[in-house]
């Protein structure tokens, strides 16, 4: 039920060498349309990922330090240590953002949202066990998590959710799908069930919102103080 980023992701990716020059790793952005580019060592492991914010800092270090006549203090020259390295950096190695932020192929799709919001970005390199490059996924192949056929997600609802994890009869119960709001109807011996399909379908990906119209014979959930 749950969508792991190898499914989602692009397998094709365009990434550089921890020896590939500056040049050729600002040709490499602009002739693919990219802002960031893996950096991967001989091994093909993920080293560090490179942006244009990477390579622009070589720009913006020489125009604040180096122009003429000035000399920045010795405090200052230590603040943008980081940035320096980057400036007169020549490789990859040396312009590259590491370690890179990543995640698993096996992992979730959830799990990689999070992991997007939590570092502010809109893409994340995705490695195998041995941390070799094996794609790249996006907020938008995300997205494609949401936009599965209504029928689809019915199927799935009806077969995982009733049949398959609550041993429940799914002609006992209706499952309406539209545009990925499910609808369910029917009649279920405990709402304690019928509150649990609601959750299950909930997690089914695809599903934007759940309308619970299901009945039940025995109300078998606790009061509010405990009981």
């Amino acid at each position: 039920m749950r969508t792991r980023v190898e499914d989602v992701m692009t397998r094709q990716v365009i990434s550089v060498s921890v020896d590939t020059p500056f040049k050729d790793v600002a040709e490499t952005l602009i002739e693919h349309g990219i802002s960031a580019v893996p950096v991967l060592d001989a091994d093909g492991r993920v080293a560090g990922v490179i942006s244009e914010a990477d390579l622009l800092r070589k720009e913006e270090f020489r125009e604040l330090f180096y122009r003429e006549g000035y000399r920045p203090p010795l405090r200052a020259r230590q603040r943008h240590r980081a940035a320096e390295r980057k400036a007169t950096g020549d490789t990859a190695y040396e312009l590259m953002t590491s370690p890179a932020v990543s995640i698993a192929q096996e992992a979730t799709v959830v799990a990689a949202a999070r992991r997007m919001d939590e570092h502010g970005l809109k893409r994340l390199v995705v490695r195998d066990g041995d941390g070799c490059l094996v794609g790249i996924v996006s907020r938008r192949d995300l997205l494609k998590t949401f936009v599965r056929a209504d029928d689809e997600i019915a199927h799935e609802i009806r077969q995982d959710v009733f049949q398959r994890d609550l041993w429940i009869d799914p002609s006992h119960v209706t499952v309406a799908v539209d545009r990925g709001i499910v609808t369910l109807g029917g009649h279920m011996d405990r709402r304690s069930s019928a509150e649990i399909a609601a959750r299950m379908t909930q997690r089914v990906n695809g599903v934007v919102d759940v309308v619970n119209n299901l009945s039940w014979d025995d109300d078998d959930t606790p009061d509010w103080d405990g009981r």
